[in-house]
């Protein structure tokens, strides 16, 4: 009886040789999860809808400046001096003043959010201001219950008849020092060129982690991952081959949102496309390993949604400093803050497109982005692996 010897280092090798990394099959599975994205409505309508209308959403429904704000001015005395104070408020485009004799019109108006405040210019003005100072003039009321627009209220008001005050002291003598603010990157103070920038980095977010998560997420469910995992191809070539289309259709989506800013939303990019196209392929290697490693522990398409909502967009909404300034946060926010890459695109996307190229604030953030995404993709390999073998 002849006996054949094992080949088990023979198989071994073969093996070994199929899990290699072959360019071959990782050019096979990009072109099938390429294909599979172009067939799939949802992931073209969030790769190039969605980010349309988020910036739109942003650029004019979101505003964080304060111009017309409607405040009553309660004229209670009939002086010259009262008169042209009146006039004062009803000259500035920040607040949009609406006029009455009796406080208890506009008292109504501000319980029911009509109004956002009122000043009184009470009966005794003109005694008031012969006493030079030793009693307020006006009465400044505002809606405590928004705190930000309460305090830009009282703050211009108080403006106003300041400068109303100091121009009438026609004899007083001229200041000597002139005082002339000039802002630095965003001269006219429009909010949508903070917002527009931060935006892209939400709308990245939403690609690059929601996208992947659901996709991959959805051929667990199917049972199509398993399948793929069955062929020679390597751990790393499957990661690679799912990504590579979505880290495409990423970069893709920052060139549309970058042109929107520029010409429709009328943000200045002052740095280079080259330097942008860098920072967004950077960012995307957290935001696809975050999605990856989501879809790899999550094998259900709503949890996925789920834990990429809660771990991805909410930080990066709440906590990138998007809308939010991370100084003004408690500490163990800030603290917590250094874990998001969002944190670091934001504070670079802004810097590109209002301040230019400025590698010394590009590099540290383009190292931590880095860092934070070889971290996800090493555990997403390992989880990965796991379930192979298993």
């Amino acid at each position: 009886m002849t006996v054949t010897p094992p080949r088990t280092n023979e198989t071994s090798g073969q093996v070994a040789d199929a899990r290699r990394f072959d360019l071959r099959r990782l050019r096979a599975l990009v072109y099938k999860e390429s294909l599979q994205a172009l067939r799939d409505p949802s992931t073209l309508l969030i790769a190039f809808v969605l980010p349309v209308v988020l910036l739109f959403l942003f650029a004019y429904a979101v505003s964080l400046d304060a111009k017309h704000v409607r405040v009553g001015v309660v004229l209670e005395s009939e002086g010259a001096s009262a008169q042209t104070l009146a006039a004062a408020f009803s000259a500035t485009d920040y607040l949009d003043a609406r006029f009455v004799h009796d406080r208890r019109e506009v008292a109504d108006m501000l319980v029911s959010g009509e109004l956002r405040g009122y000043v009184v210019i009470p009966q005794d003005f003109e005694q008031r201001m012969a006493l030079r100072g030793s009693e307020p003039l006006v009465q400044i009321i505002t809606d405590g219950s928004y705190p930000n627009t309460a305090n830009y209220v009282e703050n211009y008001s108080r403006g106003i008849v300041q400068s109303w005050r100091t121009g009438l002291d026609v004899g007083a003598p001229p200041l000597t020092i002139m005082l002339e603010p000039r802002y630095w990157f965003n001269a006219e103070l429009e909010s949508r060129r903070a917002l527009v920038p931060g935006a892209i980095a939400i709308v990245m977010t939403i690609i690059g982690t929601m996208l992947t998560a659901l996709v991959v997420a959805r051929e667990w469910e199917r049972g199509t991952m398993e399948a793929v995992l069955s062929t020679p191809a390597s751990v790393t070539e499957i990661l690679i081959g799912k990504l590579l289309p979505y880290f495409v259709l990423g970069m893709l989506a920052t060139l549309g949102a970058a042109a929107l800013a520029v010409y429709v939303f009328d943000v200045p990019l002052r740095g280079s496309l080259a330097a942008l196209m860098l920072l967004s392929a950077t960012f995307m290697v957290p935001a696809l390993g975050q999605g990856l490693l989501i879809s790899s522990l999550a094998r259900n398409q709503f949890l996925a949604a789920q834990i990429a909502l809660f771990s991805g967009f909410l930080p990066a909404f709440m906590l990138s400093g998007f809308l939010f300034e991370i100084n003004a946060m408690p500490a163990p926010i800030r603290a917590l803050t250094w874990l998001i890459p969002a944190r670091y695109f934001v504070e670079s996307l802004k810097t590109v497109f209002l301040a230019g190229d400025i590698w010394a604030v590009f590099m540290l953030n383009l190292l931590a982005m880095a860092a934070i995404g070889a971290l996800f993709f090493v555990l997403a390999k390992r989880v990965t692996r796991k379930n192979l073998e298993n």
